[in-house]
């Protein structure tokens, strides 16, 4: 971090009427938008030019004719040029002098460069700066890593193509979009070189990417995103919510009679591009796996990158059935808020607090109780 932003320092100065949330305009702004709103938080957006009408038209904060109060969640947008013109020196004022505490979801990550991120982005970030990276399967130290240390299962991994000796899944990053990747499965290696060569042939991937690319053997249960919320302030770990992904074009593909799929395949490259979610609940004998997995996985990240998970993180995996009982297997994680607003329509959140609090809403309590209790430092990197 820059020798002249002390982030806990610089939130002592914050004044709690003047306190904003801010959030880059992609991914889950409208949540963390709304849930700012609804604890009287000043909410605000920062949008990429040609990318803000949804922030700046239709879900902005105005009154409407001869309609009492207001509608809209965002209360004040800042549009730029690029998203990564976010650390300029100008912006990064103005948010200050605006008593901003930044909320970082996965666009922010994508589009500001983790390096930035750690050492110029002189905001107050709501969370664990330097943990976003771990997402990154490329990184020395990841999510895997991670996991490991907390001792969660995850997909057995084969470190090369001739290691592989039964059905496995191939995680490469697309050519064109390196946050995203290209899937394809391989039973042995000669079918990962082929597959590896159509990809490559279809500009779908790089050589690169083929080199990094993750190899896991594949699991087969019915999966879910667990999504929890690790309070410093209370020193609990709650959940959130429960969804599943809905992935384009992989579930049109699903819709089709079986027979269709095996035609349509010979002609059309399948996708995994993420582009909603089904809010979903789980059998409550298999809750406390899930608690549990996430307990030493808060534990595990507070002994390796301090402070470790503050606010929202997720799981996502598979529950399996083996041997006569059900296990939990994480495929990824989330160290960041999670792109799945609907689950505050799970029971979960209800369950504990006799009312539906959405994600968004919860790290803006979290915000109101720290900055009540003096304690704002203790949420902040």
């Amino acid at each position: 971090m820059a020798s002249s932003f002390d982030p806990k320092e610089l939130v002592k100065g914050y004044e709690k009427n003047e306190l904003t949330i801010a959030v880059i305009g992609s991914h889950s702004a409208l949540e963390i938008a709304r849930g700012a709103k609804d604890e009287s938080i000043h909410s605000l957006v920062v949008c990429q030019k040609g990318r803000d009408k949804t922030y700046s038209k239709h879900y902005l904060n105005r009154q409407r004719k001869g309609v009492e109060g207001t509608v809209g969640c965002v209360d004040e947008v800042i549009i730029l040029d690029q998203f990564s013109d976010l650390v300029s020196e100008d912006i990064m004022k103005d948010l200050r002098i605006k008593a901003a505490i930044f909320v970082p979801n996965r666009s922010f990550c994508v589009y500001v460069p983790y390096q930035d991120i750690e050492t110029r982005f002189s905001i107050p970030i709501f969370g664990n700066r330097y943990l976003l990276r771990a997402e990154e399967r490329d990184e020395a130290w990841n999510q895997y890593t991670l996991m490991k240390e907390a001792g969660i299962r995850t997909p057995r991994r084969f470190e090369k193509p001739s290691d592989i000796h039964q059905l496995a899944i191939v995680k490469a990053s697309e050519a064109q979009r390196k946050y995203e990747r290209a899937f394809f499965f391989a039973s042995n290696e000669k079918e990962f070189e082929e597959k590896s060569a159509n990809l490559l042939k279809e500009k779908r991937a790089t050589e690169e990417g083929i080199q990094n690319a993750v190899i896991e053997e594949v699991i087969l249960g019915a999966q879910f995103n667990f999504n929890f919320f690790y309070s410093p302030l209370h020193q609990e770990i709650e959940l959130m919510g429960i969804d599943m992904r809905r992935q384009t074009n992989l579930d049109g593909l699903l819709r089709l009679p079986a027979a269709q799929q095996l035609e349509v395949m010979k002609h059309v490259p399948v996708n995994h591009i993420e582009v909603g979610h089904v809010a979903s609940t789980i059998r409550e004998s298999l809750l406390e796996k899930a608690f549990a997995a996430a307990e030493r996985l808060v534990a595990a990240a507070k002994k390796a990158k301090p402070p470790g998970i503050i606010g929202p993180f997720a799981l996502q995996g598979a529950i399996t059935s083996e041997e006569g009982h059900e296990d939990l297997v994480v495929f990824d994680l989330s160290l960041r808020v999670p792109g799945s607003p609907g689950i505050a329509a799970t029971p979960y959140s209800y369950y504990l607090n006799g009312k539906r609090v959405s994600i968004g809403r919860r790290i803006a309590q979290e915000v109101k109780l720290a900055m009540e209790k003096e304690r704002l430092h203790e949420i902040v990197t």
